[in-house]
Parts: C-alpha cells; sequence; structure tokens
C-alpha cells in the first residue's frame, strides 16, 4: 500500500537506480551526447533537494500551473492525486491505531476494561478487542493466585516486628502471635477500584480481627487448647469485614505460625508451666490411684453386704426349719413322751458319738489296758486292707495318737497288738455293753 502510495506521489527511491535523483533531461543529454551515465551512488544533497521541490509542488496551490518546470519535465500533480495520498496514510495510521486494541488474557486471569478510566467490563481468558488508547485501557488481574499476608512477622518468623505481634488478653496478660493469612480473589473490580492499597487492607484487617479474637480469650486458651479455634473465628471475622468494605478478597486459609509469651518473660512463664504440669501429673496420679482403690473398696463392700444377707437368710432359715421341726417333735412327745423322749436321747447321743473319738478305759478291774478309738481302727484296717503287701511274714507297724484322759492321767502311747489280742478286746467290750 505504500509503495502504490509513493508510486502516486512520483517518489522513487531506490539506493539501486544510478539515475536516482536526476531528472529527465539530463538523462536524455548524455544519452544524445552517447557518453556512458554515471553508476556511482547519488548525491544526498540532490537527493534532499529533489525531494523538497517534489513535495512542495505537492502541496502547491491549484492555480500555479506556471509553477512548473518549462521544460515539462516537472512533476505537478493535481489535488486530487494529494487527497487519495493523505486519505491513504490517514487508512493507514487507524488500522494501527485500532490494532492496538488487541490483548491477550492467560488462564487464571480476569481482564478488566476501563472507558476513561471508569470501569467498563470484565473479560474471560483469551483473545480480546479494546477501544485504545486513551478511549479505553485495561488491567490484567491474576484471580487464581493464592496470595499470602503476614502479621506479626516478615519472611520468617525470627524477623519480628513487635507492634503487630504483641496483644492484650482478656485475662490481660500479653502474648506474642504470628500468623499468615491465605487469599484469593473473587472479584477484580473490586480488588482494583474500591481500596486504595488493597494488600495493606487485608494485613490491617487481619490484625484488627486477631487482636478482638484474642482479646476475648483466656491467656491459657489461646497458648494451648485454643489455637485452632483462634484461627477460625478470626478467618470468619476477616472474611466479614472484608465483605463489608467490598475489597472482593476471599480468605482460605489462616496459619497459626507461632504462639508465645513476651521473650522478657519467658523464663518465668516457662517455670509457671512446669509448676501447673507437676500439678496435673500429681492430680492425674491421685486420680488413677483413687480409680484403683474406689472400685476395690466399694466391690469388697458390696462382697461382704451379700455375705451379711447370706448368714442372716441361712441363719433365719435354719431358726425357722428349727422351730418347725421342734413343734413337729413337741406334737408327738404330747402323743407319747416316754417313747419320744428315749427316741430323742438316743438321736442326740448316735450324733454325738459319730462325730467324736472314742476311748474306752477298763475302769472297774483296775486294768492299765485302754481299748482303743474304734474309729480309728475301722479307717486303718480299710486302708490296710487297700494297700499291696509290703512281703510274706511282714508286719505293720504304727503309732496309735496319744490320748489325754480326763481323770489326770497322762498321754499313753501304745503300739500295735496282734489280731487275736485284738479280737479278745472287742469281744469282752461287747460282754460289758450287753
Amino acid at each position: 500500500m505504500l509503495g502504490t502510495l509513493f508510486k502516486k506521489l512520483g517518489l522513487k527511491f531506490s539506493l539501486n537506480d544510478p539515475q536516482w535523483g536526476r531528472n529527465s533531461q539530463n538523462d536524455n543529454k548524455q544519452n544524445n551526447d552517447g557518453k556512458k551515465p554515471n553508476n556511482g551512488p547519488p548525491d544526498l544533497d540532490k537527493l534532499w533537494q529533489d525531494f523538497n521541490q517534489r513535495l512542495t509542488r505537492l502541496l502547491g496551490s491549484k492555480s500555479g500551473g506556471g509553477g512548473g518546470d518549462s521544460s515539462g519535465g516537472g512533476f505537478n500533480p493535481g489535488m486530487k492525486g494529494a487527497g487519495v495520498g493523505v486519505g491513504a496514510i490517514a487508512v493507514v495510521v487507524a488500522l494501527l491505531w485500532l490494532a492496538s486494541g488487541f490483548f491477550t488474557v492467560q488462564e487464571g486471569q480476569t481482564g478488566v476494561v476501563m472507558t476513561f478510566g471508569k470501569y467498563n467490563h470484565a473479560t474471560t481468558p483469551g483473545f480480546n478487542w479494546r477501544w485504545p488508547y486513551p478511549i479505553q485501557s485495561h488491567e490484567i488481574v491474576n484471580v487464581s493466585q493464592v496470595r499470602t499476608v503476614e502479621v506479626g512477622y516478615r519472611a520468617n518468623a525470627k524477623n519480628k516486628q513487635p507492634k503487630e505481634a504483641l496483644m492484650l488478653t482478656d485475662d490481660e496478660n500479653i502474648i506474642d502471635i504470628q500468623f499468615a493469612v491465605q487469599y484469593t480473589l473473587k472479584s477484580a473490580s473490586d480488588w482494583i477500584f474500591n481500596v486504595r492499597d488493597p494488600e495493606e487492607t487485608v494485613r490491617q484487617v487481619a490484625e484488627t480481627s486477631i487482636r478482638e479474637v484474642v482479646g476475648k480469650s483466656k491467656m491459657d486458651f489461646v497458648l494451648y487448647e485454643g489455637r485452632e479455634k483462634v484461627a477460625l473465628d478470626t478467618s470468619q471475622l476477616m472474611q466479614q469485614i472484608l465483605d463489608r468494605y467490598k475489597v472482593g478478597v476471599q480468605i482460605t486459609n489462616v496459619t497459626m505460625q507461632g504462639v508465645q509469651p513476651p521473650e522478657q518473660v519467658q523464663a518465668a512463664f516457662d517455670d509457671a508451666v512446669k509448676a501447673s504440669q507437676d500439678r496435673e501429673r500429681q492430680k492425674n496420679e491421685g486420680q488413677a490411684y483413687a480409680n484403683d482403690v474406689i472400685p476395690k473398696a466399694r466391690g469388697a463392700a458390696s462382697r461382704l453386704l451379700q455375705e451379711a444377707e447370706a448368714y442372716s437368710a441361712r441363719v433365719t432359715a435354719n431358726a425357722e426349719g428349727d422351730a418347725s421341726r421342734f413343734k413337729q417333735v413337741l406334737a408327738e412327745y404330747q402323743k407319747a413322751p416316754a417313747v419320744t423322749r428315749d427316741r430323742m436321747y438316743l438321736d442326740t447321743m448316735q450324733q454325738i458319738f459319730a462325730n467324736t473319738t472314742k476311748v474306752m478305759v477298763d475302769a472297774k478291774s483296775g486294768s492299765n489296758l485302754l481299748y482303743l478309738p474304734l474309729d480309728k481302727l475301722i479307717s486303718q484296717s480299710v486302708s490296710g486292707a487297700t494297700a499291696p503287701a509290703a512281703g510274706a511274714g511282714s508286719t505293720s507297724t504304727g503309732t496309735i495318737p496319744s490320748t489325754s484322759m480326763k481323770d489326770g492321767a497322762s498321754t499313753v502311747e501304745q503300739r500295735p497288738q496282734s489280731d487275736e489280742r485284738s479280737r479278745d478286746s472287742r469281744d469282752s467290750r461287747d460282754r460289758e455293753g450287753r
């Protein structure tokens, strides 16, 4: 297009042309003389002078027909050609101006288009166009980026900011807190237009929120079991304040980097914490001992109560049974007193002699011969019959326990006698009994 325009203007700029800048008369004259044309580089002064002449002729007046070269070799275009050239230049400039309005928005970003500095609309990711400057302008905002603001420190926990970190708790103690807030943008237009410095606004809102939450909590709660609760409450309060300001921010996370007492009282606070931990440990040990002893004591008391109730029930039942038996015996005694009395006597003696060891002494003849306990002899004879024989001609030996006599006689130890003598003793006892 520019080449066509220059052709219309009659301008021929070519460094390869040896006759560039020379008029046709000189060319004809040289050709008529038969001389070889000069193939050297063009004269710059001549080029500049020729360009000025042609430009003057192009912009000259319409009635300036006599201003042309009398030889007829000059260039004198009309106003129509000049208008076409100026229009072509204007079209090219307009196209270039319109092309400057194209811009590209990457994925995860939003383009905000402004008309004379005022918000017009937001664009989606991709290739977009707006009216060029100065009518419209645009600003690209990354809405998917997770931004971080630090309160109480910068870059690392050692680089503390005491003015931001120190705050007062509900029990009038000073505590040192460092935390970080992560957030994303949910409205690019609000982020650009509603606040002057949005990042500093988020930092100040975070500091204000944490001070309000900590000011309503105890020191021990913030230091130990309440860290997550403090972070959650701070996040919710920040979101409420930022929504009220219309900053276009969405809080994603609040992370506690460090919660501790001030460095000036750290040693004293550690001693107090150790004492508190010792107290809790001793309380736990006492509680564990109580949990071990009290159930055992309760179990023993319950067992004793149950045994007492069982004994009471047994004694009561025995008493009721004895009373019932006595009543039955009384009824039979009233029917036959003598027979019942003898029967009661015999039964009583049978029970007594069945449960006692009996030793019979021949007191009438004045002999020292003792009649051994019958029940012991019977039990020994039964055990001897079941035991295997030790050998032919062997006799069993044993020791009879000593028995104390009621007559004041000393304890007598008897050796086992032969079977014949034992049989004679049993026969004599039977006769005496008859």
